[in-house]
């Protein structure tokens, strides 16, 4: 069961790594697109903005980064040897939840009370 989450974890960090580094690249190439150019987008009627493209592509970065950052928070608590433990009362987290959400911190009663 631990090799297998351990394994989840791994490959989720990777498609992670992937996600951050995609959107990175996107938002270089549309920073550099747009140096010196003074085209007024906003009134352009053949498709999306840049500013509306620069807001989604900023929180899809946003949301790898997140998720990267909580994989690797559930690889240094597995590492510890505190992985799989409620952070709130301590009690383990069911196997299934962890299938389901491999770097979660609280078990499912905690995470309810806490509104996660």
């Amino acid at each position: 069961m631990a090799t297998d989450l351990r394994a989840l974890l791994e490959d989720l960090r990777a498609q992670a790594v992937a996600r951050v580094d995609a959107t990175a690249a996107t938002l270089d190439q549309l920073t550099h697109d747009r140096e010196g150019s003074n085209d007024d987008d906003e009134h352009d009627p053949e498709g999306v903005t840049l500013s509306s493209e620069w807001s989604r592509l900023t929180g899809l970065a946003e949301a790898a980064a997140s998720e990267l950052r909580q994989v690797d928070e559930a690889i240094a608590r597995m590492d510890a040897g505190t992985y799989g433990i409620c952070a709130n009362c301590g009690r383990p987290i069911p196997a299934g939840r962890l299938e389901v959400r491999p770097f979660a911190v609280h078990c499912v009663r905690c995470a309810e009370k806490l509104g996660r």
